[in-house]
This record gives structure tokens, sequence and C-alpha cells, in this order.
């Protein structure tokens, strides 16, 4: 069986890509923010998450979410809120 290394290079083919467009970010500012933001994405693709579903719940949740608990949002203990409970609030 031959050894490669493919996984890897499909996980870093979207920063590749992308050199480009981040150096246009605008400021330092601007880069630190993408670069937080590309980081919580592809932690919760390497939790098997889907990045949107994951962001659209912790966004809609993290300001009523008790700061004690904030580990409960992080992307490997992060369950959705069951349906009912979503559309009650």
């Amino acid at each position: 069986m031959a050894i490669d290394n493919n996984p890897a290079e499909r996980a870093l083919r979207p920063i590749g890509i992308g050199r480009k467009n981040w150096l246009f970010a605008g400021a330092d500012t601007g880069a630190e923010t993408l670069a937080r933001a590309m980081t919580v994405i592809e932690t919760a693709k390497m939790n098997g998450l889907d990045p949107q579903a994951y962001l659209t719940d912790i966004l809609s949740r993290i300001n009523d979410h008790k700061i004690n608990r904030l580990d409960e949002l992080l992307p490997w203990n992060w369950s959705p809120l069951p349906a009912t409970l979503s559309e009650a609030a």
C-alpha cells in the first residue's frame, strides 16, 4: 500500500487558494479576525460538524448562554438544540 498525504493536502488547499485574497484583508485586525473565523470553521469540520449549522446555532445561543458553561459550545462538546426548544426561543 502506498503512503500518501492526500488528506493533509486537501485540508490545506483552501488556505493556499485563499492566500492571495488574504493579502488584501484591509488591515492587520481584519486579517486576525479572518484567521479566528477560519480556525473556528476548520475546527468544526475536523469534529465532523457542518460549519454553517454550527456557527448559526452557537451565534444565536451565545448571548444567553451562562459564562461558566461556554465549554458546552465548543465543537467537540456541541450538540444542537432540539427543534422544540429552538422554536420556543
